[in-house]
C-alpha cells in the first residue's frame, strides 16, 4: 500500500506543480501602459560616445536638467535604489536626457558616483531645448519640466517603446495613477519602482520562456 502512495505521490506532485506555476503565468499582472509609441530618442552626443535607442531595450529615462550636479543627489538616489541592481542586464539601459552645455556637470556626477558604482551602462544625452521639449511631450505625461528642463521623475519604457506605470486599482483595491518615480524620495525607488521594473522585467522573461517551450 505504501508504494502505491509513493508511486502517486511522484505522478502527481509534478502535475500538481504544473498547474500552479502554469496558472500562475496565466495570472500574471502586467504593468499598464501609460503611452504607447514614444518617440525615438532624439540623435545627439552622448557620455558613453554611443546613441540610446528605445525600441528593444528597457529604459530608465530621466530628465535632470541644467542643474543636474546641483541636484547630484536625486543621481545617487536612483543609481543605489534602482541602476545597481540591473545596469549589467543585456536589455537595460539608463538615460539621462540634458541640455547642450551641461557636459561638464555630467561628468563630475559620473566621477562622483564611479567609485560606489559601475557606471558604463548611465549614459548622458545632450540635445538642445527644442528636441529636450519635443521628445518629452511624446511621453504624454502629466507633469511638466520645469525652467531647468528638468523634473525629479523617471520613468520605465519597455522595448516597444511604450511609458509603462500605475493606471487602475491597486492590490488594495484603491486607484492609482503612476507615470513616473520620484528620485527624491528613496523610499519611492526601493519600493514603487524596484517592483515595477521586476515586473516589466519578469515580462520578458516568462514572453521568453513561453516561445522557447513553443519551440
Amino acid at each position: 500500500m505504501k508504494k502505491y502512495f509513493v508511486l502517486v505521490l511522484l505522478f502527481v506532485m509534478p502535475i500538481c506543480a504544473y498547474l500552479f506555476f502554469a496558472t500562475g503565468v496565466n495570472q500574471f499582472q502586467r504593468l499598464p501602459i501609460i503611452t504607447e509609441n514614444v518617440d525615438e530618442i532624439p540623435v545627439g552626443n552622448t557620455s558613453l560616445n554611443k546613441q540610446p535607442a528605445l525600441k528593444g531595450k528597457i529604459t530608465i529615462l530621466g530628465f535632470p536638467g541644467t542643474t543636474l550636479f546641483d541636484n547630484r543627489g536625486d543621481a545617487f538616489n536612483l543609481n543605489q535604489k534602482i541602476y545597481k541592481r540591473y545596469w549589467d542586464f543585456e536589455d537595460f539601459q539608463l538615460v539621462m536626457v540634458v541640455p547642450i552645455g551641461t557636459e561638464e556637470q555630467a561628468k563630475k556626477v559620473t566621477e562622483e558616483l564611479a567609485p560606489i558604482s559601475d557606471m558604463s551602462n548611465w549614459n548622458y544625452l545632450f540635445l538642445t531645448p527644442e528636441q529636450i521639449q519635443s521628445f518629452y511631450k511624446s511621453l504624454g505625461v502629466v507633469g511638466k519640466l520645469d525652467e531647468n528642463l528638468s523634473t525629479p521623475n523617471v520613468f520605465i519604457l519597455d522595448k516597444e517603446a511604450n511609458l509603462r506605470g500605475r493606471k487602475g486599482k491597486n492590490k488594495k483595491g484603491d486607484l492609482e495613477y503612476k507615470e513616473g518615480y520620484s528620485t527624491i524620495s528613496p523610499a519611492e525607488l526601493n519600493n514603487d519602482m524596484m517592483d515595477d521594473v521586476k515586473v516589466v522585467l519578469a515580462e520578458y522573461r516568462l514572453a521568453l520562456k513561453k516561445y522557447e517551450r513553443i519551440k
